[in-house]
């Protein structure tokens, strides 16, 4: 079965002046769908069309297979990137906010730290909050890579390949950032994944 993306958990236009309706439409039409497409292509006719983008990922990792890897990565970033935002201001769960607190010394410590290994990152790639069996941590991954391929689990992700922002603010990744921090990101669906990770 051919894996097909899922809708947007919004409409084109509901992160502006965040992220615009242009960037949204390229973003997620074009180079989202790309990586299914190809993924597609990839997967047809194996026995990996039955299984879930982790246990592709895991495979492509197991086999060193560095397309597979990238395709099924980059979906999965994305799928996870789209849910990170927000396009009205949330805070994290009382929980997730003491870990915040415990690791970071609260929200302007995480700001700092997140948007210092966003900016940090070096061509193209992804900077994550991660929960780990040693607490939280803020991490950046290069191209295709992800938490998942380094036993993290993440909670929050943001896309800092140029495609992702530069109609919006040409080169200045930075600005990007303050925007992603200031008010779009999802703490509810960081705090699901908190809790997931914890079990509870």
């Amino acid at each position: 079965m051919a894996y097909e993306l899922p809708l947007l958990p919004y409409d084109v236009d509901a992160l502006q002046p965040f992220i615009s309706s242009a960037t949204m439409t390229l973003h997620y039409g074009k180079h989202h769908q790309g990586y299914a497409d190809k993924l597609n292509k990839i997967i047809e006719g194996t026995k990996l069309t039955d299984e879930s983008l982790e246990q592709i990922i895991e495979a492509a990792m197991r086999n060193s297979d560095q397309d597979l890897f990238n395709n099924a990565a980059q979906v999965w970033n994305h799928n996870f990137f789209w849910n990170s935002l927000l396009p009205k201001a949330s805070e994290p769960s009382e929980e997730l906010a003491a870990e915040i607190k415990k690791y970071f010394d609260g929200m302007d410590g995480f700001n700092k730290a997140f948007k210092a290994a966003a900016t940090g990152e070096f061509g193209s790639g992804w900077a994550w909050l991660v929960a780990t069996a040693e607490g939280l941590e803020v991490m950046s991954t290069s191209d295709a890579d992800l938490p998942l391929a380094h036993g993290k689990a993440a909670l929050i992700g943001c896309d800092v390949w140029e495609h992702a922002y530069y109609l919006d603010y040409q080169n200045d990744r930075g600005k990007f950032l303050d925007a992603f921090l200031g008010a779009s990101i999802n703490w509810e669906f960081a705090s699901q994944n908190w809790k997931q990770f914890k079990g509870t």
